[in-house]
């Protein structure tokens, strides 16, 4: 029988507690000292779960795989272009009989601004330095200047209005510039959406329409911000969103379910907007595979963490994000080593993956990002170890026998079974 292993500590729809923040990702920029939490943000025993949704119709994004005729076409006012297959992108290959799965590991960033502490190139130094390939959840928003705010209309709010800040325009500029790079490196550009609403008229109150509404503006800020920004003078965006884009992650992570159906519509193959889960194989929601944060055993304690930066700040340092800097160094490694926990416990267990997100922030002196580091330098050149996109793991799940992963799915986390009787 799964268990959670003790009271879990699961800290969702953090509205107030991003928005006081200057968004996800935001380099630092305005951060504020506290965070607010709603009550919402409080320990449940077990994690929920998303239900089955009905798939509208509409017209899907093309698809990715098709063959290129080896020629470079730029696309709309010259903001994106159709490049060719995107480099550094691993075969996908069945398993054989009785092989053990590779331990997959996704990291995940929210936001993917590139700030004043340059943290977006720093942390694709570290993926190349690690043999990781990462998933950046651009905020679409942090394309499109202030000066042009109103060309965003969110659901339920004003337009031009955001939860987060707008990016100063040498942001937006620097921005460009690592999606392009981190793109090149084999690494997956998804989507954060646009105006990080949560708690009332966020997500989780939005009906499929209005989600829909949302996805469509997160093409268009990204397929139109040369018209928006007037920088004629970089270079397009050297892949095509309407084929990169394959996923994206909830402000808050709320709304999956009316999320989920609109996604669909788009052609969408994975989504990592869910609440959390236990660390288990993943498995599909009507057609779309679901990507959960995880519970991770919290060092010295019965408890389990969801693995998100803003799950260890609410534990260690509550709704401040400037805590006791005599505890920080403590903060660190215990944030570390919930990680490394977790990862041990399916490393030597059921081989699921783990799934580690983070935004781009300070908080607590930075020490979530000094983890999260530490936690690539320690994994990632492992035996067995592969650190993948989101979108990497979708391709190579599709490849897989479905009867293989539905058994799979039915391993405890530290259950390593025999993979010669499980994989025929």
């Amino acid at each position: 029988m799964r268990t959670a292993g003790g009271v879990v500590v699961l800290v969702t729809g953090t509205a107030l507690m991003l928005g006081l923040l200057s968004g996800c990702g935001s380099g630092g920029d305005g951060a504020g000292k506290r965070a607010a939490f709603p009550p919402s943000a409080r320990p449940s025993s077990a994690p929920p779960s998303a239900s089955p949704t009905p798939a509208p119709s509409g017209s899907k994004t093309v698809n990715p795989q098709e063959k290129w005729d080896g020629k470079v076409r730029i696309l709309g006012d010259g903001s994106t272009s159709s490049t060719g297959p995107q480099p550094h992108q691993p075969k996908p290959l069945k398993l054989k009989p009785g092989e053990k799965p590779p331990q997959f590991v996704v990291f995940s960033w929210d936001g993917a601004l590139q700030g004043d502490d340059e943290q977006f190139s720093h942390f694709r130094e570290v993926a190349k330095e690690n043999n990781a390939q990462m998933t950046f959840f651009l905020t679409g928003t942090y394309l499109l200047p202030k000066s042009k705010a109103s060309k965003y209309r969110p659901p339920q709010h004003k337009r031009g209005e955001m939860a987060i800040s707008y990016a100063t325009d040498q942001h937006i500029r620097d921005t460009l510039e690592q999606l392009r790079g981190a793109w090149l490196e084999g690494n997956e550009i998804g989507t954060h959406f646009n105006g990080h609403f949560c708690g009332a008229k966020g997500g989780g109150d939005w009906s499929v329409a209005e989600w829909k509404s949302e996805i469509e503006q997160s093409y268009s800020f990204v397929e139109n911000w040369k018209t928006n920004t007037g920088y004629k003078d970089l270079p397009p965006l050297p892949f095509d969103y309407r084929k990169e884009l394959a996923g994206g992650r909830a402000p808050c992570l709320e709304g999956q379910k009316n999320l989920l159906t609109a996604a669909k519509s788009f052609g969408w193959r994975y989504d990592a907007s869910s609440p959390g889960d236990f660390q288990i194989w993943p498995s599909k929601n009507d057609g779309i595979w679901n990507f959960p944060l995880q519970l991770v055993p919290y060092p010295g304690t019965e408890r389990q963490v969801l693995s998100m930066d803003f799950n260890f700040l609410y534990n260690q340092s509550g709704d401040s994000t400037q805590g006791d800097p005599a505890k920080y160094e403590q903060w660190r490694k215990l944030t570390r080593d919930s990680y490394l926990n977790g990862f041990e416990r399916v490393y030597h267990g059921s081989r699921a993956p783990l799934f580690i997100g983070n935004h781009f922030e300070n908080w607590n002196g930075g020490i979530y990002m000094k983890a999260v580091e530490d936690v690539v330098k320690s994994v990632c050149k492992r035996d067995g170890v592969r650190c993948v996109t989101f979108k990497q793991l979708a391709d190579w799940l599709d490849v897989q026998d479905p009867q293989v992963l539905a058994k799979m799915r039915e391993l405890d986390p530290a259950q390593s079974p025999d993979w010669q009787s499980l994989v025929k």
